[in-house]
């Protein structure tokens, strides 16, 4: 097929002036040329685009590709992960990994833990906060954990994250908020291991590729996967198969199926005092960057070499939205 490369490249915002905090989610130029040549080996042509105003112009140009390879994860607002693919979806192109709705809802995350919560799947109690009047009107029991809404790579999440008192709750919320500018996700802190499930395909098909746990080094913060333990490679990914792991896993399998997440990604779980099981958040654009994130680390741990991990993904997406036999037509019908 041909294959457009949809991407942020971290190095054109802190160009712009962004702060590496702020530009952690977007990819470097190693994760970008290790997927175009993954794509390549499984047979595609590959065209970059860049990031969504790349995009624009070129579709406002005429350029139509069979499918594109999207991995955007935009800068603005809770829609931001759903840009791309709801700019795709006008024209009818198809696209790798979770639609645009899906995108939405997994990017806000007290919304994704309300919708699988509602369908039985075991998630912590939780509060979202937009100031300090909020925070005072929690009634969640300590300790709690404080994280930004609507962010991934970690970011905003450290050791003060987990607070036990009201004071440190309001002062942790107003933090986020401000630095932020969004709300605060207070939950019931979980004190037990916790897992990161990679998995492929969507719906009945969808599987699991494995089940990775993740604890930290002596000198990485040692209460949750911080940002400075992600930044800094102070957490350590080792693929487990046991009655905890397990357990994990078919609970994020199940988060996965019904928040409606495709091709490929990753479910955040983490067990309670009691080994309980709990949805954290969906992950479905996982980072793709080869012996570093974790679900290519996974995947590879499990057996999945990297150019197989790319080709199928592109083989659930077309196989989704009916490419396969049409793509010489350079569109869907």
């Amino acid at each position: 097929m041909l294959i457009g490369f949809a991407y942020d490249l971290i190095d054109d915002y802190l160009a712009q002036g962004y702060s590496a905090e702020q530009a952690a989610e977007f990819d470097s130029p190693i994760t970008i040329d290790c997927i175009q040549k993954a794509l390549e080996a499984n047979g595609h042509t590959v065209e970059r685009i860049g990031g969504i105003k790349a995009l624009a112009a070129a579709l406002v140009a005429g350029k139509r590709w069979d499918l594109v390879f999207n991995i955007t994860e935009g800068m603005f607002g809770l829609g931001r992960e759903a840009q791309v693919p709801a700019l795709l979806d006008a024209y009818q192109i198809p696209y790798t990994f979770s639609p645009t709705e899906v995108m939405v809802i997994t990017m806000d995350k007290g919304m994704a833990k309300r919708i699988v919560r509602d369908a039985g799947v075991t998630t912590t109690g939780f509060a979202i906060v937009n100031n300090a009047v909020e925070a005072k009107a929690v009634t969640l029991p300590y300790p709690l954990f404080v994280k930004p809404l609507a962010d991934g790579t970690s970011k905003g999440v450290s050791e003060k994250s987990v607070v036990r008192s009201e004071a440190e709750l309001i002062e942790r919320c107003r933090e986020v908020n401000e630095n932020f500018g969004q709300p605060a996700l207070v939950e019931t802190f979980l004190s037990g291991r916790e897992f990161t499930v990679g998995i492929l395909g969507g719906g009945e098909t969808a599987r699991v590729v494995g089940v990775m746990e993740i604890t930290f080094a002596p000198e990485g913060d040692q209460s949750c996967y911080s940002y400075r333990n992600k930044v800094d490679a102070h957490d350590i990914l080792t693929v487990v198969d046991d009655a905890d792991s397990r357990r994990a896993g078919a609970l994020g399998l199940a988060a996965w199926r019904v928040l409606g997440c495709c091709d490929g990604g990753r479910i955040d779980v983490r067990l309670d005092e009691k080994g309980v099981p709990h949805f954290i958040e969906a992950n479905p654009l996982a980072g793709l960057r080869p012996d570093y994130s974790e679900f290519p680390v996974l995947a590879k741990q499990a057996g999945i070499a990297y150019e197989k991990l790319i080709g199928t993904i592109v083989e659930e997406a077309a196989k989704r939205q009916g490419v396969w036999g049409k793509h010489e037509n350079r569109r869907i019908a």
